[in-house]
């Protein structure tokens, strides 16, 4: 297998870090909205907001790993670099941003349910289509 060049490593990690930094905004967005609605607080409520909160969580992950790679990429960063020195934290930037996409998609499947079991099965159906449609184009 061939190895990728450090030009491709910063690309790859400036994207990734573009989509993480949008998907966490949006998934804290959810979470202060649930923070300041006076709504009920029932088992499912609280299910979607664990799971904006994990979403969240793991796309700040991925945000500083790749931002780690990025700088470790980046023409003038100080220390020596080999391919090596990238393999941890592009490990845990691509696990972090797959296990922030499956919350995120979880917690779309469950919000069709805060409503009607109609709008439940749609939101689940369609969180199940959007989780297979992202594993097609991840690999």
């Amino acid at each position: 297998m061939e190895e990728m060049s450090f030009e491709y490593w910063n690309k790859l990690a400036d994207q990734v870090i573009l989509i993480s930094s949008l998907l966490s905004g949006f998934s804290i967005a959810v979470v202060a909205n649930f923070l300041v609605a006076d709504s009920n607080n029932n088992r499912l409520k609280r299910t979607i907001m664990k799971t904006a909160v994990l979403a969240a969580g793991f796309f700040l992950v991925s945000l500083f790993a790749m931002t780690k790679i990025l700088m470790m990429t980046t023409n003038g960063f100080p220390l020596k670099v080999t391919n090596g020195d990238l393999k941890f934290p592009s490990i845990i930037g691509g696990v972090a941003l797959v296990f922030g996409i499956m919350s995120l998609i979880t917690m779309i499947s469950l919000s069709g349910w805060t409503k009607s079991k109609k709008l439940g099965r749609f939101t689940v159906g369609v969180g199940v289509l959007t989780f297979l449609l992202i594993l097609i184009m991840l690999t």
